[in-house]
């Protein structure tokens, strides 16, 4: 027995090693390619900036992708529930997403891909730290907000959010904008946020923290469609003549993980954790649903994360989440990738590296 959980853990070992071995190439082969095709590119973005920011999307999809494809083959999968977004992928929204680990960016990258064009055009909020990843030149080029958190910063980042939105979200054909409102990890967050539930009368929340106001309320505000009389578009007609011209949707998203016990990006990279479900629940608000004035909009945000922590502790206690309103039986949908598709993207980002080594040797050969 023992011998066996020696063989057991060297191959575990060994395993995590050749992974990580993997993902240091692929980074060191897909990153600097991405960035070489799009200085290759720039002609274009002067000729023609659609078409270039439609090939940055593919790409950056390409590259989360990549991403996904680590956890997948470590057998990392979800199993979704709640509302079917891949009906308003093609429309613009708003994805408020709890926060308990690095692998919650992970897990996303891996569930919205399936979800239609909705990676390529998607803008994420992240912590600032984030920038000094691996990644961080991607989500620049792409851009993607990296916001300063504690409230020292607060006002100057919320300035810079509204500016950056202005800058890029229409410009570059955003539709989906990801944020994790709570402004951190549950765990380091958990004590201040029942703090300042039991000081303002807000219920006590275990599995989630209240969220913080700032992020959301800038991003309705400034891409939310204004009538005439600078009320928000309410009712279908509205909405439907403003398909390219506001949000739609806030889309509630909630991702448990089994047991509580988060994945982080670590274990994503190294596989030492078994196979592991994640399951993710979606609830879809039409936009005319969301108060826009601060207080009932501030209200709005508790309640949703005050449903958040019922559907988590259902989930604690049975496995699963309950059914919608209105459902009998709660539905749920495994979520999936071409593994044939993963090895093309892996190849090509391969093949490129290969390619772009080949371009250097040419002209340094030439030049020297």
């Amino acid at each position: 027995a023992m011998a066996e959980s020696v063989a057991r853990a060297g191959c575990a070992l060994l395993r995590a090693l050749l992974r990580f071995a993997f993902m240091v190439a692929n980074n060191a082969v897909a990153i600097p390619s991405y960035v070489l095709y799009l200085l290759a590119l720039q002609p274009l973005r002067l000729l023609d900036s659609a078409r270039f920011w439609y090939l940055e999307g593919v790409l950056f999809k390409w590259l989360l992708a990549m991403v996904a494809s680590w956890g997948w083959w470590a057998g990392y999968t979800v199993v979704e529930w709640g509302d079917d977004v891949k009906a308003v992928s093609e429309d613009e929204a708003v994805v408020l997403v709890n926060h308990q680990a690095t692998g919650d960016v992970c897990t996303l990258m891996m569930c919205l891909q399936d979800k239609g064009t909705v990676v390529r055009h998607m803008m994420w909020l992240m912590d600032h730290i984030f920038k000094y990843t691996n990644f961080g030149i991607v989500s620049l080029i792409h851009g993607d907000f990296f916001i300063r958190q504690g409230r020292a910063h607060r006002d100057q980042q919320l300035g810079l959010l509204k500016e950056h939105l202005e800058k890029y979200y229409r410009s570059r054909n955003r539709k989906w904008i990801v944020l994790f409102p709570e402004g951190g990890f549950l765990r380091k967050r958990r004590e201040t946020s029942q703090a300042f539930a039991k000081k303002n009368n807000l219920p006590f929340l275990k599995h989630v923290t209240l969220p913080r106001l700032g992020a959301t309320e800038v991003i309705l505000k400034t891409l939310v469609p204004k009538q005439e009389n600078g009320t928000i578009a309410s009712g279908n007609t509205v909405i439907k003549e403003s398909k390219s011209k506001g949000l739609q949707w806030v889309i509630d998203t909630t991702i448990a993980y089994p047991k509580g016990e988060p994945i982080d990006i670590q274990t994503w990279i190294l596989g030492y954790r078994q196979p592991t479900v994640t399951h993710v629940h979606y609830r879809v608000f039409p936009i005319k649903d969301v108060p826009a004035e601060p207080e009932a909009l501030a209200h709005w945000l508790y309640q949703r994360f005050i449903e958040k922590e019922d559907l988590l502790t259902h989930f604690y206690e049975t496995g699963a989440f309950p059914p919608l309103q209105g459902q009998t039986k709660a539905v749920s949908r495994a979520m999936t990738l071409s593994n044939l598709w993963l090895v093309g993207i892996q190849s090509f980002a391969f093949l490129s590296g290969g390619m772009w080594y080949c371009i250097f040797q040419y002209f340094y050969h030439c030049l020297f």
